[in-house]
């Protein structure tokens, strides 16, 4: 169990935290609060009144209207909600403010710990540019690509040109696959630069963005870091986040099949050594892309939480979230490398209200009922209850499920199984999609790459059975004739299906 006694005279004691955030990630950092006796502060925007983590806060203050850049993103609200409520410190979360240097910056300038990095390695590595810079001065493999920020449209073609179609162009600031776009020809190049700078701006308030070289399917491996204000360093094992559509993850698992001891080890070294370099401090994530011959190289590092630390949590048995708060009191690291254990195997699916049948797209609506795996070695991370309004203003990620086993197959097996206990309904959602992956045989041997989507799913299609389209077709019509959504099932309990995920 942590223990937040203080060994050294720099320390601060945090009482009370403002969560700078909303949805699952709020609910997680309010839990992490309750259970080690600190006191939580949620802020909501108009459309998030009823939302879950403003009734499980201690406190909870309306910060405006539903857009981010009118609430959530508002930082002027954000410190005056501290400010008013008395907190000692601000919990980022991840998204809106939490890899923004000038945000982290003031929240230390007004006297509040942030709990995250300092801002000027967030500055450093949070930004993905200057991140690039100085992998490359200490010898990290890079991808192929720009070192600054695109400042002319016609410039950065050059440049793209030079390096060679395709290219990707992504958001210096954030993450989440927003900002981001890849481009396979010089005629699609401006237009494609021009909504991936509108969409940085408003995802994260920064417009910046950059080119590098879009390597062809490879492995996505990334390593969770844990650095305290003292020198220490230290890394929590890989996850393997390959799974991905339009370049946002939507599985992920840790450990990964891809690697081997030796290459686990050097990735690791790698990891903490750039964090070590930068003076990076508090949790963060150092990603890497992997390719066929085994070859790393740097991709960025995301200054914060990520959305999958759990499958970390999961196999290490460590709360990076407790953690998080004990370094940012200035505690030092409790573990050195050689205790830090991966013990089995977890998986990850991400729950997010989209139809997977219809290219992914955002699902609104209003959830009217839902069950909720459960059971030994199942987790979820969720907001997801009935009445949850999913609203157009915001990331479309509503849970987590995650799992564990004794082994890879054990820890498949119990995902299977909770997928196939999970039902939510009154919008579409990736449930069927994260069945589908999680069956699919390069999944099952490992063979995946960030290709799935593409290779697999716009040539296979997520085929549905005649027998349950029968069954669906029958008792829509029959039962639920003016309601679009029910359980169907089949003879051997493998399918839950959506009626409207399918069109039926």
């Amino acid at each position: 169990m942590l223990s937040r006694t203080k060994t050294r005279d720099s320390t601060r004691q945090i009482n009370k935290i403002l969560i700078a955030n909303r949805g699952e990630i709020a609910v997680r950092i309010i839990r992490a609060c309750k259970e080690s006796g600190i006191r939580s502060v949620a802020v909501y925007s108009e459309a998030d009144a009823r939302a879950m983590h403003v009734r499980m806060a201690d406190e909870a203050y309306c910060i405006g209207e539903p857009p981010p850049l009118k609430s959530y993103l508002d930082q002027d609200k954000i410190i005056n909600v501290a400010k008013e409520s008395h907190a000692d410190a601000i919990h980022p979360g991840y998204g809106f403010l939490s890899e923004n240097a000038i945000f982290a910056k003031r929240v230390k300038d007004e006297g509040f710990i942030f709990i995250g990095p300092p801002p000027e390695a967030m500055h450093l590595l949070g930004d993905k540019t200057s991140a690039r810079t100085l992998a490359k001065k200490i010898g990290v493999p890079t991808v192929p690509g720009t070192i600054d920020s695109i400042l002319s449209i016609l410039e950065a073609k050059n440049i793209a040109q030079e390096i060679g179609f395709p290219v990707l162009i992504k958001a210096a600031a954030g993450g989440g696959g927003k900002g981001m776009r890849v481009v396979e020809t010089e005629k699609e190049f401006q237009n494609a630069a021009l909504s991936a700078q509108r969409e940085a701006q408003n995802a994260f308030g920064d417009g910046r963005v950059f080119i590098e070289k879009y390597l062809h399917h490879p492995k996505h491996i990334e390593f969770q870091i844990l650095a305290d204000n003292y020198g220490n360093v230290v890394h929590l094992g890989e996850r393997e986040c390959s799974i991905q559509r339009r370049h946002q993850k939507i599985i992920e698992e840790s450990p990964s099949m891809a690697l081997t001891p030796e290459l686990r080890q050097r990735m690791g070294e790698t990891a903490c050594n750039l964090i070590r370099t930068a003076g990076y401090t508090n949790a963060g994530t150092v990603e890497f892309l992997l390719d066929s011959d085994n070859n790393f190289y740097f991709l960025e590092v995301n200054a914060r939480l990520q959305v999958e630390h759990p499958v970390t949590e999961m196999t290490t048995g460590i709360d990076l979230v407790r953690e998080q708060i004990a370094l940012a009191e200035g505690v030092p690291l409790r573990l050195s490398q050689s205790d830090i254990v991966q013990n089995g195997w977890a998986i990850e699916c991400r729950i997010i209200a989209e139809d997977t049948m219809n290219n992914f797209m955002p699902s609104i609506g209003t959830i009217m009922t839902t069950e909720l795996p459960q059971g030994i070695g199942v987790r979820n991370d969720s907001v997801i209850e009935s009445g949850y309004n999913v609203l157009p203003y915001y990331d479309s990620l509503i849970g987590k499920l995650i799992c564990h086993g004794d082994t890879r197959e054990h820890a498949i097996q119990r995902t299977i199984r909770a997928l196939n206990e999970y039902f939510i309904a009154g919008i579409s959602t990736s449930i069927p999609f994260c069945n589908y992956a999680i069956e699919h045989e390069s999944f099952r041997n490992g063979t995946y790459n960030t290709g799935f989507v593409e290779i697999y799913v716009t040539a296979e299609s997520l085929v549905i059975p005649e027998e349950i389209r029968l069954i669906a077709a029958a008792v829509g019509s029959y039962v639920y004739a003016n309601e679009s959504i029910k359980i169907i099932q089949n003879k051997s309990n493998k399918w839950k299906l959506h009626l409207r995920d399918y069109g039926l």
